[in-house]
């Protein structure tokens, strides 16, 4: 089935100008008015629709990940992995499949430079011969909350104050003082990975933890990383400034120049792997967003290479109507009980119908390369030519069918519906094994940063005193400087 039999192309245009119906216009410099000086008429169509189209030609912004760049390419499965997934685009090492990747910064809108101190997007759509599936990560392998009834909150104030439009982190602190697990993505956002120097040296993690199935039906939890082959790298304050006030769409901009040249960006996927049944052994909950899994106790597992050699064709049709979704997946990939995972599966979907439509999958960026078929009929925008009578399902007059049946998780369900908070928090461990880990200017770069923030005016003596706190349970050394910068006496 050719996937873009039914999409209206440029390829095909007149040498001449045209309505949108197809229709000859026969001047397209001048107004239809009585006499030459005017009224205009309202019958002079193709100014009417040329005007109304272009007071419509925006569409609602994303409401994080707004400013992004895309470029395409290809997956390589480099590794055979068959013994922990049946995803069809994993069969064998080898195996090349079709993908799409959007860069983003999360909190600022369109126009915000590339340069912000924000956590990034990386996100992966893979055109399998069994669908789509949909990766989406963040240069950050954890994020600020574990449960998805406050990620409205957490953004909310991370955005610009709804009263002056600035971005204040006195409202960040105020929230998230409330919320001690949002320490660990601090290790990440006030650390020099904070500002990557451009996209094409930076990694990517899937955040969330998925499952995969074999075709034996086991499961195992399953984290995903992307790790750039030109190397990490990052900017510092100065730098910032300096390639910020040049060029607002600096790491676009390198994006697009680097696959013209045929630089083309590469990076290696690699996954951890944890038995479900195992899972009591360690000190923090798989399924929490806020913790990452120790390497020593379950390494890197490489599966395959992302290379990124085409740029898009159009920027507001590949990128702008470009619409991920975790809950796209395919056969030997499936969702865990991951809390944030549960309630993006539903959200991003949600969002894309509101931004683009209930038909946004039929746009040639979002659709499948794969047959595919069902009975969402009808709604706005939906321009697939449909000539059947039997849109239900069953029916003895359409020899549509049921797939082949794949495995999917079997792990009983036990439980009473109830409101509770994960019990293995240990939120202060891991960020202080972090900072441990850095060299010492690393670390004191670490300190400023905390120190500066949290000196911010309109940040409450309460507040430092409680983020100091949460500091010196991380590192007592750490939670000191903070203080002594700040001039605050800490409460250990």
């Amino acid at each position: 089935m050719d996937p873009y039999k039914f999409r209206p192309s440029s390829g095909f245009d007149t040498k001449y100008t045209t309505t949108n119906a197809g229709a000859p216009v026969w001047n397209d410099n001048e107004a239809l008015t009585v006499g030459s000086r005017g009224p205009i008429l309202l019958e002079d169509y193709h100014l009417i629709e040329k005007v109304a189209h272009f007071a419509r030609e925006r569409i609602p912004e994303r409401v994080v990940h707004a400013r992004g760049a895309s470029a395409k390419g290809f997956f390589e499965c480099t590794h055979d992995v068959t013994n922990l997934t049946c995803a069809d685009f994993l069969r064998a090492p080898g195996v090349q499949t079709p993908v799409i990747v959007r860069f983003s910064t999360v909190i600022h809108e369109r126009g915000s430079p590339e340069t912000i101190r924000d956590p990034r997007g990386f996100a992966v759509k893979f055109y399998t011969r069994e669908g789509n599936w949909d990766l989406l990560g963040n240069n950050f392998p954890v994020f600020f909350i574990r449960d998805g009834i406050k990620f409205p909150d957490v953004i909310h104030a991370f955005k610009p104050n709804p009263k002056s439009h600035v971005q204040e982190y006195w409202r960040v602190f105020d929230f998230l003082s409330h919320l001690p697990e949002s320490m660990h993505t601090f290790f990440f956002l006030f650390d020099d990975v904070g500002v990557p120097t451009d996209y094409r040296h930076m990694e990517g993690f899937g955040v969330n933890t998925y499952t995969f199935i074999n075709k034996e039906g086991k499961s195992n939890y399953v984290k995903f990383h992307w790790k750039p082959t030109c190397g990490v790298k990052c900017l510092l304050e100065d730098e910032a400034v300096v390639i910020g006030g040049k060029n607002h769409s600096h790491a676009t901009q390198d994006l697009y120049e680097s696959i013209a040249a045929g630089n083309y960006p590469e990076w290696k996927l690699y996954v951890q792997v944890m038995d479900p049944d195992t899972e009591d052994r360690y000190d923090f909950d798989p399924l929490d967003d806020t913790k990452t899994w120790p390497e020593d106790l379950l390494p890197l597992i490489p599966v395959g290479r992302l290379v990124l050699n085409r740029n898009i064709d159009n920027f507001f049709n590949e990128n702008e109507q470009l619409a991920f979704g975790p809950g796209l997946i395919v056969p030997g990939i499936h969702y865990s009980d991951d809390k944030m995972l549960q309630c993006r599966v539903f959200a991003y979907a949600d969002t894309q119908r509101y931004r683009l439509g209930p038909n946004y999958l039929m746009l040639p960026v979002n659709a499948p390369k794969c047959a595919h078929h069902n009975n969402h009929y009808d709604g706005l925008m939906n321009f697939m030519h449909r000539d059947e009578e039997v849109d239900y399902y069953p029916s003895r007059h359409d020899s549509l069918r049921h797939a082949e049946k794949f495995p999917i998780p079997n792990r009983v369900l036990n439980g009473k519906r109830e409101k509770v908070i994960l019990h293995k928090q240990n939120d202060f461990k891991q960020p202080g094994e972090r900072y441990r880990s850095w060299a010492p200017d690393r670390q004191e770069r670490f300190v400023r940063r905390w120190a500066e923030y949290l000196g911010q005016p309109k940040v409450s003596h309460e507040i430092r005193s409680i983020f100091i706190n949460y500091l010196s349970q991380c590192d007592t050394s750490l939670g000191l400087k903070v203080a002594n910068k700040l001039n605050v006496r800490p409460s250990i």
